[in-house]
């Protein structure tokens, strides 16, 4: 990961609950994490693949962290991120952009473009201190392009391996020891990760019942792989400056 000046707004949060949680981390952990951009009211941080578990741990140990429960994990894929699929200019006065530009605290390039020594994939958990009443968020890029590794945070967190196996299932990641790595919402037979980005909407294989061998069969899709790109109208009568009230 490269390093990333964090936004003055991120870095000048008030001395709340989340400005004070944002420090008991930052003065615990120091270089060993790194602040990244995230919504009013709460705080996300990046750490190394080489500090991962350790970090995990501290954070659920440590008295003024105590996160006790693991929320959520969830893969991400920056194949393309943050390029704009379609663009309107009578969506904003700048113009909407399904992509957004959200990639530069990420070490991303300004151009929406993913450097080359970027690695695709990423792991993303939620974290809950029901002690101190406090979530973060914490990310950790995958080593590897293909397969993308990451270690495992069941020895952290028991509610992990569940968690784990879907993001398996979905994007492809390896969790490294994990007790029980298969696949959890999609068939034995699946081919592919329906959550990267280059998944074919349609998929690879298609499932018919068979009269014949009375049973169910897979075969290869017969439906061109395309990508469907909404469409916004942003033309609403109910704003039309005649019918707007002044005064």
């Amino acid at each position: 990961m490269t390093d990333t000046a964090v936004p003055e707004a991120v870095a000048a949060v008030p001395t709340t609950r989340v400005g004070k949680l944002r420090e008991a981390v930052l003065a615990r952990f120091g270089e060993r994490v790194r602040e990244i951009p995230a919504v009013e009211g709460e705080v996300a941080f990046a750490v190394t693949p080489a500090e991962w578990t350790a970090v995990c741990a501290e954070m659920r140990d440590a008295p003024e962290l105590l996160f006790e429960q693991l929320i959520d994990v969830s893969g991400i894929d920056y194949l393309q991120y943050g390029i704009a699929e379609w663009k309107t200019d009578a969506a904003t006065r700048s113009g909407f952009s399904r992509g957004g530009n959200r990639f530069v605290g990420l070490g991303l390039h300004a151009d929406g473009e993913v450097p080359a020594n970027h690695p695709r994939f990423a792991v993303v958990i939620h974290l809950l201190s029901v002690t101190h009443n406090h979530r973060v968020r914490l990310s950790c890029t995958c080593e590897g392009h293909e397969p993308p590794m990451a270690d495992s945070l069941v020895d952290v967190w028991a509610a992990a391996n569940w968690y784990e196996r879907e993001a398996f299932d979905l994007y492809g990641i390896l969790f490294n020891g994990h007790p029980d790595l298969r696949r959890i919402l999609t068939d034995y037979g699946f081919i592919g990760h329906p959550f990267r980005k280059d998944f074919p909407l349609s998929g690879h294989v298609e499932v018919r019942y068979d009269p014949d061998k009375q049973r169910v069969v897979y075969e290869p899709v017969s439906i061109e792989p395309r990508v469907v790109v909404p469409k916004t109208i942003r033309d609403d009568n109910r704003y039309a400056p005649g019918l707007t009230r002044r005064g």
